[in-house]
């Protein structure tokens, strides 16, 4: 394993999509611009992609790390995962969040990390309607 992680980059649409088709392609020309998306490589292959926002307009806030399957339980989410919070640190900020569904494995990960769970959302009866969302955050 040889952990690689660079910013994603316009050259990177074909490969962010087949992982990750929840935004559209104006929105990934955002993530492009402002810096705030990552290709996570094994070498120089890409295996994985992770996305952030700004919560509050403050805070950062991971959206999204997928790994293609191969890739998983191998350390490149972990690895990935303190790459991003040392460069939010990097960036001056003293906290970072994320969320999941109630129903995602995903949990388990970051609280191996140190995530603490701070509160939940549910959609019920909306056009957003899905499992309990999870926040969590890390102090930095």
């Amino acid at each position: 394993m040889l952990f690689g992680i660079r910013f994603v980059e316009m050259a990177d649409k074909s490969f962010w999509f087949t992982l990750d088709n929840h935004f559209s392609e104006q929105e990934f020309e955002l993530k492009v611009r402002d810096k705030r998306g990552y290709v996570i490589c094994n070498e120089k292959n890409p295996i994985g992609v992770m996305r952030y926002n700004l919560f509050w307009d403050n805070t950062p806030f991971l959206t999204m790390i997928y790994l293609d399957k191969p890739y998983h339980g191998r350390g490149f989410g972990r690895l990935a995962m303190a790459f991003w919070e040392e460069e939010m640190r990097r960036l001056g900020y003293k906290m970072v969040m994320t969320s999941m569904q109630t129903d995602e494995e995903a949990q388990h990960f970051y609280r191996k990390l140190g995530y603490i769970e701070k509160g939940s959302l549910l959609f019920d009866n909306t056009p957003y309607e899905q499992p309990m969302e999870i926040l969590m955050m890390k102090v930095l």
